[in-house]
């Protein structure tokens, strides 16, 4: 653990030493990310100035859902993808070499090698989100959904992690999983809402296809008191078995890998 954490560290310290040669992207990112967000909050505006709740979500939950929409999303743009992009170049250039040689996992380094430190304004933005929304909550949220939320928070930040690595590691096969990471992130804008709300086919897509339901709407349902144990069972057991296979795919990956020395 303290050399991930290490490895980690050092990582986040040179993304944001490389970052910092060009401060005005932080006035750009943080712009997006506010815009993202009033799209999301404009949303809502409209939809509960027609109803008094959807699927049986009331305002201030939905607000939470947002915030935990938006941090995860600031996750995914901070750490994530930047990785699993640099992650897949280096497999069609066959400099996938360098991280391979290291003394340390390959794995892990290809997970924290690349970070967008001024994409953190999403995370910053969500948890500010999150914190109005607790305000509205009240005394609804206590010790116990608190918890509940940071563990659902953990289990969904594994499995997208998971999910979005066994997607990458398909480039040891195929020269372009752009595509397929562009669609993952074209329906994790569906997070936006809680996956109820959804017909049921699309309902088992977003749960069990692409995780967005454990990403953001089981964390949400954990903050406002809507999480079951049945339901954290499954987000603990999806994140467990996923870590396990995305680090078996991995290692099976690893085995179709040429270099660039060979």
């Amino acid at each position: 653990m303290r050399q991930i954490l290490r490895i980690t560290y050092t990582f986040l310290r040179l993304g944001a030493l490389n970052e910092l040669e060009y401060r005005a992207n932080f006035f750009i990112q943080s712009f997006q990310a506010l815009l993202g967000l009033l799209v999301s909050l404009g949303g809502l505006q409209i939809v509960f100035n027609h109803t008094a709740d959807l699927g049986g979500w009331q305002p201030a939950e939905l607000l939470a859902l947002v915030g935990v929409y938006q941090i995860v999303g600031g996750l995914i743009n901070t750490v994530i993808n930047p990785s699993m992009q640099r992650f897949m170049e280096d497999v069609r250039k066959g400099t996938l070499d360098f991280a391979l040689t290291k003394p340390a996992d390959a794995q892990l380094l290809v997970s924290v090698r690349e970070f967008r430190i001024w994409r953190v304004a999403d995370i910053f933005l969500g948890i500010a989100v999150l914190v109005v929304a607790l305000v509205r909550l009240g005394e609804r949220v206590g010790w116990q959904q608190a918890s509940l939320f940071g563990l659902a928070l953990l289990c969904g930040a594994a499995i997208v992690y998971s999910f979005w690595l066994i997607l990458a590691t398909f480039s040891f096969w195929f020269v372009r999983v752009e595509n397929i990471l562009v669609i993952f992130q074209s329906m994790y804008q569906a997070g936006r809402w809680p996956v109820g709300i959804y017909p049921q086919w699309l309902r088992i897509t977003l749960t069990f296809i692409v995780p967005v339901a454990f990403a953001v709407t089981v964390p949400a349902e954990g903050l406002v008191g809507r999480l079951d144990l049945p339901a954290l069972a499954q987000a603990l057991g999806l994140a467990a078995a996923l870590l396990l296979v995305s680090r078996f795919f991995w290692r099976f990956g690893l085995r179709a890998y040429s270099g660039a020395s060979a």
